[in-house]
């Protein structure tokens, strides 16, 4: 079955300094038309930074959208001509002041494919070394650890429930059992 749409034609409708919107038309494939809203995102990359003691480092920070403070993996945009592992290294260190001895790809992820363009790439770091961060302007985060289980019964329970993070501990809970460790 044939399930492409093809874009007819289609404009920008708002560009602001992180997120652009698109308005295309397309052709469906019974023939007929159709109009399609959808954001185009510079991409992101989400560190799963585990300790020495397999402690997960993670945020809370306040998010606009949702009015609420989330619990959440460090996580950052991909400027551009960035590579994506340099991406991860520059967010952590960042946001949490660790660096990583060790990197590992875990993966690329795509949020919300009904509206936006986005993908998140993410990265195991080990063999952490604690440093000074180096907060964007206008950010406000706390940084914390908590042992991998209990990071796992928050997700369960609700507590966590970022995206990006609950698809992350997805990611690192295949390596780790592909690596033959409990984490």
């Amino acid at each position: 079955m044939q399930l492409d749409e093809q874009r007819l034609g289609g404009s920008e409708v708002f560009r602001g300094r992180f997120l652009r919107v698109n308005r295309d038309e397309v052709r469906l494939p019974d023939g007929t038309r159709a109009s399609r809203e959808y954001v185009r995102h510079p991409g992101a990359v989400a560190v799963l930074a585990l300790t020495g003691d397999g402690e997960l480092v993670l945020e809370r920070q306040y998010r606009y959208p949702l009015a609420r403070t989330f619990v959440e993996i460090p996580a950052g945009k991909i400027d551009p001509d960035e590579a994506h592992e340099a991406t991860a290294r520059r967010e952590l260190m960042e946001e949490t002041g660790y660096s990583a001895a060790r990197w590992t790809w875990l993966g690329t992820a795509y949020p919300c494919i009904g509206y936006s363009d986005e993908a998140i790439h993410y990265y195991l770091a080990e063999g952490l070394v604690s440093g000074e961060r180096a907060l964007d302007d206008g950010e406000f985060l706390e940084v914390f650890t908590l042992p991998l289980a209990t990071v796992r019964q928050m997700a369960g329970s609700g507590e966590i429930c970022d995206s990006k993070t609950l698809v992350g501990l997805y990611w690192l809970d295949a390596h780790l059992a592909k690596a033959g460790r409990d984490g």
